[in-house]
């Protein structure tokens, strides 16, 4: 058995971690994506059901998890509560394609309750350092046991190599970085790591940032538990639903139509010859000379209470969840901006409380990346900016931003970020607001007296 807090034993402890979650996070993933297994039925009825079954799929967690990550959109890095979004931090993420797969991290922690970010230095000091966003099924990170979600002891990116057809995995220690590589096992005790080579490269190799480049990124963390998927108590009431559109499907076909019957009918007629079968339709008329037939029709099977039962259950996940209704249902008439801004309230609230932890999360990896790229300056006062996630009209959003400005209680920096201009957007608008100031001799006085562009109309 390796040493504790060995490589071997790292990588040994966190691939299994790794490999005892993977089936939650398939189960969340197949969710997400509409897979849900079919609604249970009578072991004989499954294959004359069977075509039945896979249209009863109707799929709700998919619009669970993408109602909160839509909003949540990162505009840009501040240091301090006023200051302008960082520009060398921006570039770094842009350069990085992190203002889109960002939104790919978001959206993975709300489905399986994890995402993560890694940060490579660059080949030297004047390349870019990488940072990518990784899926949870292939990393995880530990953290020092008595100091909650603050420092991370390990982390571990593992996967099943298509070429090869080897397990690799890359470990990441405070003070190192060491590459395994082990043949794939059904059974994961049987799974042997072996320090792998890379051609050409010193491994293992150690850390320059002194610190586990990997960051857990958390949706709605718990002290104890980490992150939560957004799924993980009413795939319940999903699979209620699937059973109730199965039950639906089946009464259509089989109890929606009134049934026929008749008592009495002759098997044979006069001359001794069977009696066709009945031919009926709405142009034909059925007459017998026998006195004692009977005609009838059997009521036909309501088809509400099943609409009723769904409907119900599509409320629960809403309730559960705060999702609005009329993102499940589908309907929405006659209401009113304040009623929709009522009804979309415990979602915005949802959001910014979920934007705290990502934010915390997200600034994490980012300190991280100017690490990398050797900007000193100090982070601790780092704030992540982002879009408003509450959905307003555009006439009353610039109305009201508007008499915020007016009354000197934001800064017009801020008055644009209220408005949803990017961090870039408004760095342009600034650079016209400089030029229109340098060819206006009475702007520029007024911009002098004021505080220039960034200021209040009081001047503060």
């Amino acid at each position: 058995m390796a040493d504790v807090r060995s490589p071997e034993w790292w990588v040994t402890r966190l691939y299994g971690k790794l490999v005892a979650r993977r089936d939650l996070i398939d189960l969340f993933s197949a969710y997400y994506a509409g897979d849900h297994p079919l609604p249970w039925l009578a072991p004989q009825a499954r294959d004359e059901f069977r075509r039945i079954l896979r249209m009863t799929r109707s799929n709700y967690m998919g619009l669970v998890c993408d109602a909160p990550a839509e909003r949540e959109i990162i505009e840009g890095f501040r240091f301090g509560e006023e200051g302008p979004a960082d520009k060398e931090t921006w570039r770094l993420w842009q350069a990085n394609d992190l203002d889109s797969y960002s939104d790919q991290g978001i959206l993975e922690a709300h489905i399986t309750g994890y995402a993560y970010m890694l940060i490579a230095p660059g080949a030297s000091p004047d390349v870019t350092p990488q940072a990518w966003i990784e899926h949870p099924s292939q990393t995880i990170v530990e953290f020092e046991p008595g100091m909650g979600r603050r420092v991370r002891a390990a982390g571990l990116k593992a996967w099943l190599d298509d070429w090869t057809g080897m397990l690799h995995a890359t470990l990441y220690l405070p003070d190192w970085i060491v590459k395994f590589q082990a043949k794939p096992a059904d059974d994961i005790n049987k799974v042997v790591w072996e320090r792998r080579e890379v051609l050409g490269e010193d491994w293992p190799a150690r850390n320059p940032l002194g610190e586990v480049p990997l960051v857990e990124i958390a949706n709605r963390p718990r002290l104890l538990h980490g992150g939560v998927s957004e799924m993980a108590d009413v795939i319940d009431i999903q699979d209620r639903i699937n059973k109730t559109i199965a039950d639906r499907l089946i009464t259509q076909d089989y109890g929606a139509f009134p049934q026929k019957w008749a008592t009495a009918w002759p098997e044979e007629d006069e001359k001794g010859n069977p009696t066709p079968p009945i031919d009926v339709g709405r142009n034909r008329m059925v007459t017998t000379e026998v006195k004692e037939t009977t005609f009838g029709q059997f009521s036909a099977a309501p088809l509400d209470p099943y609409s009723t039962a769904k409907r119900e259950d599509v409320k629960d996940i809403a309730s559960r969840t705060r999702t609005p209704a009329q993102y499940l249902l589908g309907e929405m008439s006659n209401v009113n901006g304040e009623t929709l801004k009522a009804s979309e309230s415990g979602l915005v609230s949802k959001v910014r409380q979920s934007c705290r932890t990502l934010g915390e999360d997200f600034e994490t990896g980012v300190k991280l990346l100017r690490k990398a790229a050797g900007l000193g300056a100090d982070d601790s006062a780092m704030e992540t900016i982002w879009r408003n996630p509450e959905y307003r009209t555009e006439g009353e959003l610039t109305d009201s931003v508007v008499k915020k400005y007016q009354s000197g209680l934001v800064s017009l920096r801020q008055a644009r970020e209220d408005l949803g201009y990017t961090a870039t957007q408004i760095a342009r608008m600034e650079s016209e607001d400089v030029l229109a100031s340098a060819n206006d001799p009475i702007l520029a006085a007024a911009n002098k007296l004021t505080g220039g562009a960034g200021a209040t109309p009081n001047g503060q």
